[in-house]
């Protein structure tokens, strides 16, 4: 049995300007930042790393108090305030295909193979409110947590730095081949649909820092969850606008995102692109692979089951997305790393069938993807949290890296637009130096 000592305590601070003040002190770094809502975890160190979360308790700080929690829940806990009961907060980042033998690139590489990884100090903003949460493997020393509260309090605003950057082109006759591939397998009747993607090399002009590119993602126009995850001086990062899954106590949410066109110049012109997007057969389509996962995965290890029949739009800063939202409630027994495992990767990032696309994409990418369109998250001591899918993302090293982004391919689609629809969805992570150039 493993005992996680936690303490929380209220803060003011504005999160990021906190996170920035205080991460020059920890080589490991763990974000997972919703811009739209108050899903807001900042990690900085690493407590300890656990394969599992079962056989896992939790002792809390309140005031002077304590209370402990296990598998039967709160043993005593009168009086907690909603900061003393925010369970402890573990980040986890899974790669997209785990089990591949391909070695990956240097940077990929460099990461550990760890499931749940628990910070020393996380940075909260959620429904309950804004706290430090201080945890340790023995009861929590108040000197430390009123060190940190003390800087927390006495963080300065962030400041933005833009880095010039040159992106290497890749080989356009490498994607026609990888596509003429594809298309051939679709026509076999192998998949009907798989997802492919291409990785760009960068070099900045000066080193930048993992809180550079962090800052420039929250504040920029990307729109989605941005995700960081740091290990001593390589990190991987991006902004992602799809969820994977969401657990709140027996409420779960999903999403099917797939089917892309451009964002418009002028509001009418977003809202044209749109309704031709949902006009049309081929990303109806692509669409709809993902949509019958999520309905299927649900409806084995859920019940009240809602997923719309017809998709919705997703607006982005440069690209517009079908999007069908699912809702249900989960079968007593089953976590939210079920439902993650159960749900990825998706025919969004994979293919159809998933299990066939995967083998094809071994055979004709020419890397391994690594955390790029991997499950990353977050799961509290409660068996609540959420996963997105890591798209629109890069691994770098302070002085350059790779950047990535894919699309669906299915039957009739078309290499020179896809490849443009690519160089769309890129401008995303490299709007993270503060510039946008491809």
């Amino acid at each position: 049995m493993t005992r996680i000592y936690t303490c929380n305590v209220p803060i003011e601070a504005d999160l990021v300007d906190a996170f920035c003040w205080l991460q020059k002190g920890f080589t490991d770094q763990f974000v997972y930042y919703d811009k739209q809502r108050a899903c807001r975890y900042m990690g900085l160190g690493r407590c300890i790393a656990l394969p599992s979360l079962r056989d896992v308790e939790y002792e809390y700080g309140v005031g002077e108090a304590s209370y402990a929690e296990g598998a039967g829940g709160v043993e005593s806990a009168e009086g907690a305030s909603d900061a003393a009961a925010q369970p402890p907060v573990f980040f986890s980042f899974n790669r997209f295909d785990a089990t591949n033998p391909a070695p990956a690139d240097d940077l990929m590489a460099s990461f550990p193979r760890l499931r749940f990884m628990l910070s020393e100090i996380v940075l909260v903003e959620n429904k309950r409110g804004r706290f430090l949460q201080v945890n340790s493997l023995g009861p929590v020393y108040p000197g430390r947590v009123a060190r940190f509260t003390r800087m927390v309090a006495e963080a300065p605003r962030r400041q933005a730095v833009a880095i010039p950057f040159t992106v290497e082109p890749d080989s356009r006759a490498a994607w026609d081949a990888m596509m003429a591939d594809a298309l051939g397998a679709i026509e076999r009747g192998r998949v009907s649909k798989v997802v492919l993607s291409r990785r760009l090399r960068l070099a900045a002009e000066h080193p930048f820092s993992s809180k550079d590119l962090l800052v420039n993602l929250i504040d920029g126009d990307a729109r989605g969850t941005v995700l960081l995850y740091r290990y001593a001086d390589v990190f991987f990062c991006g902004c992602t606008p799809e969820l994977l899954v969401r657990k709140v106590g027996g409420a779960v949410v999903s999403m099917g995102l797939a089917g892309t066109c451009p964002a418009g110049a002028t509001e009418a012109e977003t809202e044209a692109l749109a309704a031709e997007l949902m006009a049309d057969p081929k990303n109806r389509a692509e669409h709809d692979y993902v949509v019958r996962l999520i309905r299927s995965v649900f409806d084995r290890v859920c019940y009240d089951v809602d997923v719309p029949a017809v998709p919705e739009i997703m607006r982005l800063a440069h690209v517009q997305h079908l999007f069908t939202p699912a809702y249900a409630k989960v079968l007593p027994g089953v976590a939210l790393t079920d439902l993650m495992e159960d749900l990825h990767p998706t025919p969004a990032v994979a293919g159809a069938p998933v299990g066939e696309a995967k083998m094809l994409l071994r055979a004709i990418e020419p890397y391994n993807r690594g955390f790029f369109a991997g499950a990353c998250g977050f799961v509290d001591g409660a068996g609540d949290g959420e996963f997105s899918v890591a798209l629109r993302t890069g691994v770098f090293d302070g002085e350059g890296g790779w950047v990535y982004a894919g699309c669906g391919i299915v039957e009739g689609s078309d290499a020179a637009a896809e490849y443009d629809e690519i160089n769309l969805k890129l401008r995303t992570i490299l709007s993270a130096f503060g510039k946008e150039s491809l």
